[in-house]
């Protein structure tokens, strides 16, 4: 089996877990996008209800 590479493997499926697990403290809803918000960061909003935090 070939070694290395695999980090990088592991650190998308992580982030691939946590986003699955996020949900909109507003309704509750799963259907959740992440956008870039204004100054940089990491914003997200509600496809069901619209409501968007940080």
């Amino acid at each position: 089996m070939p070694g290395g590479g695999n980090e990088e493997n592991d650190d998308r499926l992580l982030a691939a877990d946590s986003r699955a697990r996020l949900s909109c403290p507003s309704c509750g809803s799963s259907h959740v996008a992440q956008v870039l918000g204004d100054n940089g960061g990491i914003s997200y909003v509600c496809t069901a209800c619209g409501h968007s935090w940080s």
